[in-house]
């Protein structure tokens, strides 16, 4: 420890080193740009630039307005950071409490919400113009089957030679489709041609109960 400066001096320079090194490099910290120059979301402790603050403290206690120092002695008798939470505020308000606690557990929601998103995929399912019935009716099946677990399907009609000159064929499957999937899917995007091939893209409807999609209690 350096000459002179006491026990809690030095380990709130260790604490605001920590935290420095952690906003630069560790995820759950949140930068911004700023003319070039990279700053923290929020102002804490020495950060802070106003002369007077209006001060809450960590129980939502109004503390009042008073000068920068005299709140940073507050922190740091209780352990804790002075965060400014309103810095437009005239004069700015800061809060006490502890900066990288509240930084650690926001991280630990926002991925856990990350985890409960559900990522949709899309499945592809091929026709050709002339399929016959028992082929046509293995294809619905898989198509029912990614639509029951929340996947959106693009259906492709695949055209060759002069199979162009009858277009309206692949056609007729889709709208087929569309009539037999009617309670279970809806078309996201109608049926076009894309080169040789024409491709239709349909959703799963939102289920009116919770489970899997098309299933009702």
């Amino acid at each position: 420890m350096p000459e002179g400066l006491s026990a809690r001096a030095f380990l709130k320079n260790q604490k605001m080193w920590f935290l420095k090194r952690m906003m630069l490099y560790h995820p759950l910290f949140i930068y911004k740009s700023n003319g070039g120059e990279i700053i923290p979301e929020q102002r804490i402790n020495e950060e802070i630039r106003a002369r007077e603050v209006r001060v809450v403290n960590s129980n939502g206690e109004q503390l009042g307005v008073m000068p920068l120092t005299e709140a940073l002695k507050l922190a740091e008798d209780q352990e804790k950071d002075l965060v400014e939470v309103s810095p437009e505020a005239k004069p700015p308000v800061c809060k006490i409490f502890d900066y990288g606690k509240f930084r650690f557990e926001q991280s630990k929601r926002e991925k856990e919400a990350k985890k409960r998103q559900h990522t949709v995929q899309v499945k592809e399912i091929k026709f050709r113009p002339k399929i016959d019935k028992h082929d046509y009716q293995t294809k619905k099946g898989h198509i029912l089957r990614f639509l029951e677990h929340g996947s959106k399907v693009k259906v492709t009609i695949m055209y060759r030679g002069r199979e162009m000159d009858h277009i309206e064929l692949g056609r007729r499957i889709l709208d087929k489709l569309v009539k037999e999937l009617v309670d279970l899917a809806s078309v996201e995007s109608m049926p076009k041609l894309e080169g040789r091939n024409m491709v239709m893209m349909v959703a799963p409807k939102k289920p009116e109960f919770p489970g899997r999609v098309g299933k009702k209690k």
